[in-house]
């Protein structure tokens, strides 16, 4: 749009020699030149014409404030001022031309009086006052045409080549031609003219009525400079004329000296940082922040304002591009440790594989020099996968709120940064957004800041979105979007003034879109010129932000060069001490990069207290008091369904008989650990009532619309509080925010189900990068548990297998070696993990791996496969004894049967994890075999019990070992569990398989074929001659 002007042209003030030229017919200078020297397209206050202006009698310097409170005593009432006032007002408004809308007054006789109310016949019939009318309309229209679409024209591209909007039509009731006022019925003559603002517009300032041209030309410097806000799409009144009032009063966007000396000196920090290590490592990827480095400031400003407004705690995300500068200049790391980066030669001091630099996450608490207050500053770690990161910051967010009780987002925010091809393309912007005002997701307001590049690493925007903006997404939760040229170093900290006012004010998402550039490649070894040579070419010849806004406030006297100068060399000399200290790093510590660090739970090396991990069971007191929670009611007046009734009262009569069933085993894990002073949250579709309708953590009363109870919460007075929330349908976005959660502190138990496990397929980002490699890549541990239904029930491929197979071959020990066995070695394989796979087969080992997920001395992610039809299976219940005081979860349960006391008779074992166990027992018991066919049930997958599965195998000296699953041979468990038995037994024996044969999908659609594929794999598993052709 910088291409395009306005009618500004025919009115901006004349030069005498202008005025000369344009007398003698010579055409007027085009404006297109002021935008490429910089000047503003506005109108300008001075009014200079040249047409011949024939003057009113009694019109004179000294007479126009008269004229004009006589004005604006018509415009309020028409019959306040004399009838020959009214009447030249009425003339003038109706068209009049100068010097004719004047009549003289009539002698006082009946026939003037008449006269006077008609008005002469020089002018015409009656003046129009539907002309009036709809002039004023006419203009309110035009005030809300830029409010809307005044963005569009908007000069936001720094290289002057690009529309920002990807269109470079201009809207046809933005007036930038005189003749395009005839759209609202106007034409030049009506420029002039004097009108009445409407309360929708705050342009005037202290003025309620302006002529149209400071009418055009206060909405052109409003909305048409270089910032476009586009807001009014925001269906609440007050925030739009908030908005408004920001961008729109008149002389608002000031500066004090100081605030620019601080800008410079930032920018200044900013551009030499990359320069440095640009002159330094020219030949390493750094992903170098140059053609935006006003985000630097833009930040600082950002957290600034918001630590005046009270913020105590700022969580931040960003991509890669940048992210050195802002671990050096915004959240304060070390020069000497990010320099020690660089340096090929050094070697990693923790345990795990590290990651990039330019991943690598940071936690600092200093004092905030502008506001003289503490804050901290978090900058989470994250792959290389654009904007995955966005939900777990919120989800950290949520937490630190959470547990400092800021309910209203006061002391803790979120900012996150984005790359413009990114915002527009991956879908989980649009997941985080969701979350964005939902009760137990919303962080009270994110600020998104969009480093928009104008380029997606070699792809074009035209063909990288179908929007006019990147931030268009935005739009869904009525975020306003601050557009601005990158390049004005002002007006990104202005717009990031009112960002963060904004959101002190309403607890909303704000979007400030940087639009800038990118001045070398998708990194420093790229060559952008095979791609984008126009660019280019231009980019090479653009000057950068920093000295073009030194070049101004030198220009302005607000510093001189040698102060400019001055400050170049003092960061110039912080660098270069930095990186002399840097040689004397020897050892590159990755916990020196953590992005959440737990104080108090580990020892000072971050080592665990201990490496033992005591019972999980609890007291029959225990059991009780929490199962009567569980069956009971305990709000009074309180209608609950008949038939949930019914579940609570079997509730009760299981508490009698001392055994639980699956949703009861839960209930007491959490109930126990609330008691116990640790947060639980569960989260995930449709979790509340369950999936299978089984657990019903929220009670509806069915007399009053949305009263509910949650029983949990009613443990006891000095309890931890339980959050159970139905997330909206998303799993990438709300998996990511749990992680986030999690990763806050280390005494809460934080949970997301899947309403089937393989929906997790579609959060499989989170999984991969987060959750498996975690720890590894980032030294962070994290105790998020994953609850995944599976089970091959003939529901057809989908809803059947959660997939274990890709848990399974993430885990990272090795299947050919047998560990040391010592002591501690259960817990000790804990901790070497990167994560627990278990398959619990009863409620009891079910409520212990929950229970031991917040009293072993670390924390590692617990994925679980949960059971479907084992929810209600009568055989699939535990006793209160399973779960007292000295018991603890059962990483394999072995044979205690017929089988156990003749172990000498037994001729196969056949081991196995998870419901196919109840398939496997009722099929013994049906052959006959319980003397002769043992069975153990594999509860933890991985660690593998490499000691528990050798004893085994050495109590049942005769027997050959045979793997039994429901799934097809290519998924489930039998690729992992196969070479680990073989381990454990020296390769003595084969190990030989029941189960499905291979298969694309991973469960038949047809309920005839799934129950014969039962019936085979059974038939293999009992038989015992089925593999003598094989030995």
């Amino acid at each position: 749009m910088h291409r395009l002007r306005t009618c500004a042209a025919r009115l901006r003030p004349l030069t005498a020699s202008q005025a000369a030229a344009q007398t003698a017919g010579q055409p007027r200078t085009n404006m297109a030149a002021a935008a490429t020297t910089g000047g503003t397209r506005t109108f300008q206050p001075i009014r200079c014409y040249t047409a011949p202006v024939a003057s009113e009698p009694f019109l004179n310097g000294t007479s126009s404030n008269y004229v004009e409170e006589m004005y604006f005593a018509w415009m309020e009432d028409p019959k306040s001022v004399h009838k020959s006032w009214d009447v030249f007002f009425r003339n003038a408004n109706a068209g009049a031309p100068p010097g004719v809308a004047y009549q003289s007054p009539l002698g006082l006789t009946a026939a003037a009086g008449a006269a006077l109310h008609q008005g002469s016949p020089m002018v015409g019939a009656q003046p129009n006052v539907e002309k009036l009318v709809e002039d004023h309309l006419a203009v309110q229209s035009l005030i809300r045409a830029y409010q809307i679409r005044g963005h569009h024209v908007a000069q936001l591209d720094p290289l002057g080549i690009m529309d920002a909007d990807l269109d470079s039509h201009v809207p046809t009731d933005i007036i930038t031609s005189s003749d395009k006022l005839g759209f609202y019925g106007l034409n030049e003559s009506d420029l002039d003219k004097v009108f009445r603002l409407p309360t929708t517009t705050f342009i005037g300032g202290s003025e309620t009525a302006l002529p149209l041209k400071d009418i055009i030309q206060r909405l052109e410097m409003a909305y048409c400079q270089h910032i476009g806000v586009e807001f009014m799409f925001i269906n609440d009144l007050e925030q739009c004329q908030w908005i408004r009032q920001k961008f729109e009063t008149p002389g608002i966007m000031q500066f004090t000296p100081e605030e620019k000396r601080t800008l410079l000196a930032r920018t200044v920090r900013s551009t030499r940082f990359e320069e440095f290590l640009q002159r330094k490592w020219s030949s390493e990827k750094r992903f170098g922040l140059e053609g935006c480095e006003s985000l630097i400031p833009a930040l600082k400003t950002l957290i600034d304002n918001s630590s005046a407004y009270g913020v105590e705690n700022v969580i931040l995300g960003m991509p890669h591009r940048g992210r050195l500068n802002v671990l050096a200049n915004v959240i304060r790391k070390e020069l000497e440790q990010i320099f020690c980066q660089f340096d090929s030669k050094m070697e990693a001091a923790d345990e795990g594989s590290g990651d990039v630099k330019y991943h690598l996450g940071m936690y600092h608490r200093r004092i905030n020099r502008v506001t003289d207050r503490n804050i901290t500053l978090s900058l989470v770690a994250n792959p290389s996968h654009l904007e995955a990161v966005d939900p777990v910051v919120q989800g950290k967010c949520k937490a630190e709120q959470f547990y400092c009780g800021d309910t209203e987002g006061n002391r803790v925010m979120s900012i996150l940064m984005h790359g413009d091809a990114a915002f527009a393309g991956q879908g989980i912007v649009y997941e985080t957004f969701v979350l964005s005002d939902l009760p137990s997701y919303t962080t009270q307001g994110t600020v998104h800041v969009v480093v928009n590049n104008q380029i997606g690493f070699t792809t074009d925007p035209r063909v990288a979105r179908s929007s006019p903006y990147p931030t268009d997404v935005a739009r869904v939760v009525n975020a306003p979007i601050f557009h601005v040229n990158a390049d004005d170093a002002e007006a990104v900290m202005y717009v990031c003034k009112v960002a963060a006012e904004w959101r002190a004010t309403f607890h909303k998402d704000v979007v400030v879109d940087l639009v800038c550039y990118r001045r070398m490649g998708h990194n420093e070894m790229d060559e952008p010129m095979f791609t984008q040579p126009l660019m280019y070419k231009q980019i090479k010849k653009q000057k950068g932000v920093l000295l073009k806004y030194a070049e101004k406030l030198i220009a302005e006297g607000v510093v001189t060069r040698q102060e400019y100068e001055e400050e170049i060399a003092k960061y110039d000399k912080i660098c270069e001490e930095a990186y002399t200290r840097s040689k004397d790093e020897k050892i590159l510590h990755i916990k020196h990069w953590l992005d959440s660090p737990w104080p108090g739970f580990f020892t000072l090396d971050g080592q665990p207290k201990s490496m033992t991990c005591p019972s999980t069971g609890l007291s029959e007191e225990d059991l009780n008091h929490i199962g009567q929670v569980a069956s009971s009611v305990p709000v009074d007046d309180f209608t609950i369904h008949g038939g949930l009734s019914r579940i609570l009262k079997g509730r009760g009569t299981m508490v009698q008989n001392r055994t639980v069933d699956w949703a009861l085993g839960e209930y007491m894990a959490f109930g126990s650990l609330l008691r116990e002073g640790t947060h639980v949250r569960l989260s995930g579709q449709d979790v509340e009532r369950g999936t299978f309708s089984h657990r019903h953590h929220v009670l509806h009363d069915q007399n009053v619309d949305k009263r509910i109870c949650i029983p949990m919460n009613h443990m006891s007075p000095d309890q931890a509080p339980y959050t159970v929330c139905n997330s909206c349908l998303s799993e990438y976005g709300v998996l990511g925010f749990e992680l986030g959660f999690a990763m806050a502190s280390p005494n809460a138990l934080v949970l997301w189900e899947a309403q089937f496990g393989d929906f997790h397929n579609t959060a499989q980002c989170i999984i991969d990068q987060f959750i498996c490699p975690g720890q590894a890549k980032w030294v962070r541990q994290n105790g998020i548990v994953l609850l995944l239904p599976h089970g091959m029930e003939g529901m057809g491929p989908e809803h059947s297998s959660a997939r274990p197979e890709r848990f399974l071959q993430m885990c990272n020990d090795d299947p050919d070696v047998m560990p040391t066995m010592k002591e501690d070695f259960a817990v000790r394989q804990l901790f070497d993990c990167n994560w627990i796979v278990v398959n619990c087969s009863n409620p009891a080992n079910f409520f212990h791996v929950l229970r031991r997920q917040i009293h072993a001395p670390f924390r590692k992610p617990l994925i679980v496969f949960t059971p479907k039809s084992l929810l209600r299976h009568p055989d699939a219940r535990s006793s209160f004894d399973d779960m007292l005081p000295g018991t603890e979860f059962k990483r394999l349960i072995v044979e205690e049967g017929a089988a156990a006391g003749n172990p000498q008779g037994v001729k196969r074992v056949i081991f196995c994890t998870g419901k196919v166990y109840y398939e496997l027992v009722k099929e013994r018991k049906a052959r006959g075999m319980e003397d002769t066919v043992a069975i153990a049930r594999i509860e933890q997958l991985s660690p593998f019990p490499f000691d528990l599965v050798r004893s085994e195998f050495e109590k049942y000296a005769n027997a050959d070992l045979v793997w039994c699953q429901e799934e097809h041979k290519n998924q489930g468990y039998y690729d992992y569990v196969k070479p680990r038995i073989r381990t454990t037994i020296e390769r003595a024996k084969p190990v030989w398989y029941a189960g499905r044969d291979p298969a694309a999908a991973p469960a038949t659609g047809n309920k005839n074929t799934h129950l014969t594929e039962l019936r085979r794999f059974l038939d293999t598993a009992f038989g015992l001659d089925a593999f003598k052709d094989q030995q």
